[in-house]
């Protein structure tokens, strides 16, 4: 049986493949997908619809306790003049915290008395999206870039806040997609040394 024979076999084959990180004829390199507006686009639909679930709600939506966050302002001025490997390092590790602090929300939703579905259901997606997203900038090279910069000693340390509920959680979240994040990729793909 050849290969024209047999479409649906040739198409099982590549997806498997491709899920176990193997080249695949034909497939578009995994970096172009972070650089696709697109994809990042659809991440952050889903946190605004997390946050616009959780604006109206008042009961279920409060964290028993208080949850570490990145801050998401952007100095554009100083964000243009920053080093990219300064830039990377941002980004790391304010999404590492992010995760951090959704995994908390999470662990905490979970154990609270009547835990909504909806709210699980976008808690779910959230950590779900953030270790799609790890996993697309590492494709990206940001993690190589932000662990070796030239001057790694100049680096300021993540601005941070506490946040007392879900529905903060969820604005940082999308902040922070629509803002570093989005402009670190969109220079990183605008590269194009990746």
């Amino acid at each position: 049986m050849g290969v024209r024979e047999c479409p649906a076999r040739l198409l099982l084959l590549s997806l498997l493949l491709f899920s176990l990180g193997l080249p695949v004829l034909g497939a578009p390199p995994r970096l172009s997908l972070i650089c696709d507006g697109r994809v990042l686009e659809r991440y952050i639909l889903e946190a605004k619809e997390a946050e616009n679930v959780t604006m109206g709600c008042a009961e279920g939506c409060s964290l028993s306790e208080n949850i570490t966050v990145p801050d998401t302002k952007v100095n554009f001025y100083a964000w243009k003049r920053m080093e990219v490997g300064q830039q990377a390092i941002e980004v790391w590790q304010g999404l590492a915290l992010l995760s951090e602090a959704v995994l908390r929300g999470q662990a905490l939703l979970a154990n609270s008395s009547q835990p909504s579905e909806t709210l699980q259901l976008h808690m779910d997606k959230a950590v779900s999206g953030l270790r799609s997203l790890t996993s697309l900038l590492r494709a990206l090279g940001a993690q190589k870039e932000a662990i070796s910069p030239p001057d790694t000693a100049s680096a300021a340390p993540l601005r941070t806040f506490t946040v007392d509920t879900l529905c903060k959680l969820f604005r940082i979240y999308s902040n922070f997609l629509r803002g570093k994040l989005k402009l670190y990729t969109g220079e990183a793909c605008r590269r194009g040394d990746r």
